[in-house]
């Protein structure tokens, strides 16, 4: 019988796949390249530190600061002499206001007698309601009366007849006898993002 021969391919010290080892150069590659590029921007002035700023060299830095004697002198002029007023709007406003030429004063009303208050009743409120929405077509005006009913707003739909416009449905939430009544009804309706007009 023969022995098998082994292909002469087949070294025996040689261990891995080329796919594995390019796979590993090119990561050492890319570090390699990072790092380079990192220190050469690191290296660069900075575009950010102004050019007023003063950079103190470090053997400055490390030394300790000495106290000055304290000696202070008393200045005989108050500050606030010296000083310039922060703002000069209230100069300004004031010499606008003398350059103007005041109206002259209304003739004199003569105050009427005093009478006690005739106990007159009350106007009669006009009913109001709140204008939710009106539509050309019947069917939207019944869906935005849905969908108040959903979010727990009583409304009806009221049909007019407007000329030259035709035929409208008018979606409105009421009646209410007074103003505040009114305007609570209106703040409910704005909450669920409902623009609501007031009308009679």
């Amino acid at each position: 019988m023969s022995r098998p021969t082994r292909n002469k391919s087949d070294a025996p010290g040689r261990k891995g796949s080329p796919l594995l080892t390019g796979i590993l150069l090119g990561m050492v590659f890319g570090v390699a390249l990072a790092a380079g590029l990192a220190w050469y921007l690191l290296k660069l002035p900075s575009p950010f530190v102004s050019k007023e700023q003063v950079i103190k060299p470090a053997a400055e830095m490390a030394k300790p600061a000495v106290p000055a004697p304290k000696t202070v002198a008393v200045q005989a002029v108050p500050f606030a002499a010296e000083a310039k007023p922060r703002f000069e709007f209230y100069k300004v406003l004031t010499d606008k206001q003398d350059a103007t030429t005041l109206p002259e004063p209304a003739a004199k009303i003569e105050p009427a007698e005093n009478k006690p208050a005739e106990n007159k009743p009350a106007p009669p409120l006009k009913t109001t309601y709140l204008q939710a929405g009106s539509f050309a077509n019947a069917a939207e005006a019944e869906n935005l009366k849905a969908s108040l009913a959903m979010k727990g707003v009583e409304s009806s739909v009221q049909t007019v007849t407007i000329p030259g416009k035709g035929v409208w449905h008018r979606v409105r939430v009421g009646p209410f006898h007074s103003e505040k009544e009114m305007n609570n009804a209106r703040g409910s309706l704005k909450l669920i993002g409902l623009e609501a007009t007031p009308t009679h």
